[in-house]
């Protein structure tokens, strides 16, 4: 005989040779020989097998110990314990001791991938859920497209989607919606009379239409890009060397004409694009800056033979003007004199009066 005492809380399971035979609540008891018990905590949780389970339950006592939930394959049972969420269930036959708490389950369908509006989404943010739900974000910026089963359903706004993890197959495709730049960089390109160059040219865009560029093309940045490049291409191609240097904004007019047409079908609106660089070779960069040197020098030869013409015309008439009135004449040969008067430190006369003479004829009429 063994004296087993059991507390308040407490339930003990009694076997003899593999067998339940009794279960015993708070108390004080005798155990027989061949007697085993195991004690069981009702405030926590235990998961027996099927099989044991089964056992257990033809006994009365124990089932009136437990809450039995049975949860089919397509369903979750959400555990509340005095009113908090505590845990999910999965499928299956399962027992909870009912001990000291108050237990209600809620059962859920999974079978749809939607889920309920009666469950609060703040527990889907919990650990126990998270595993069993599919959460997808939208960004403001963004739109989004869902497939269920491969299957386009609908344009998903900005805003957060969670759906039940299930056999469904969910996918979610999403783009910016925002004002985006492409760059295509190091086009080598033959001009209309075989001069070879490299062109930068920039785009600046905006998804238009999300069914269009996500739906109906792969890859529409990429398919964007080899469109553009083609018309920059064909532009490039139409122009004289001599064309593209004199009018570059020519290019972005006739690539813009070119493309319109295919990148509305890109679902795709075109904002701005242009070209940033034109790069030379080197022999060709060393011609062009020949040519400019040239062109400055004759500029300013010009500019030269103009300002001595002018000067010469200048002389010509001041000269008119002096053989016409002795008076100016005289002045200006005065200017000379005091020019010349202003180089000179000292003067030495030496000789007869004739240089005092001389130096009178020029001051005196």
């Amino acid at each position: 005989m063994k004296r087993v005492t059991i507390n308040t809380n407490y339930v003990g399971l009694v076997f003899k040779r593999g067998k339940l035979k009794n279960v015993l609540t708070a108390g004080t008891y005798w155990l027989g020989f061949g007697e085993d018990i195991t004690l069981f905590d009702m405030g926590k949780e235990y998961f027996f097998t099927l099989a044991e389970l089964e056992v257990l339950l033809t006994d009365t006592g124990f089932t009136s110990l437990v809450h039995v939930v049975n949860v089919a394959d397509n369903e979750l049972a959400l555990v509340y314990r005095n009113g908090n969420f505590k845990n999910v269930l999965t499928a299956g036959k399962q027992a909870i001791w009912k001990g000291l708490s108050t237990y209600h389950f809620v059962k859920v369908d999974i079978s749809n991938i939607n889920i309920d509006e009666t469950i609060d989404k703040n527990l889907l943010e919990k650990a126990p859920l998270l595993n069993y739900i599919r959460a997808y974000k939208v960004e403001s910026f963004e739109k989004a497209l869902l497939f269920i089963d491969g299957k386009f359903e609908r344009v998903m706004e900005a805003g957060n989607y969670i759906y039940w993890k299930n056999a469904t197959a969910i996918q979610v495709l999403k783009t910016d919606m925002r004002q985006l730049n492409m760059e295509i960089i190091g086009q080598e390109i033959l001009t209309k009379d075989k001069a070879q160059l490299r062109v930068n040219f920039s785009i600046q865009y905006k998804v238009d239409d999300i069914i269009k560029a996500l739906l109906e093309n792969k890859d529409f940045d990429k398919q964007l890009y080899i469109t553009m490049q083609l018309a920059l291409r064909e532009s490039v191609g139409l122009m004289t060397f001599d064309e593209l240097m004199e009018s570059k904004e020519r290019i972005a007019a006739q690539v813009r004409d070119l493309t319109l047409a295919k990148v509305a079908e890109l679902g795709v609106k075109l904002i701005n694009c242009g070209v940033k660089d034109i790069i030379l070779p080197g022999d060709v960069k060393e011609m062009m800056n020949q040519v400019l040197i040239t062109e400055k020098r004759a500029q300013a030869n010009i500019i030269t033979r103009r300002e001595e013409t002018a000067s010469t015309r200048s002389l010509l008439n001041t000269a008119k003007l002096m053989e016409d009135n002795n008076m100016l004449y005289k002045l200006k040969e005065m200017e000379y004199v005091e020019k010349i008067a202003e180089k000179i430190n000292n003067i030495s006369l030496s000789g007869s009066g004739q240089i005092v003479d001389q130096l009178k004829q020029i001051f005196v009429k």
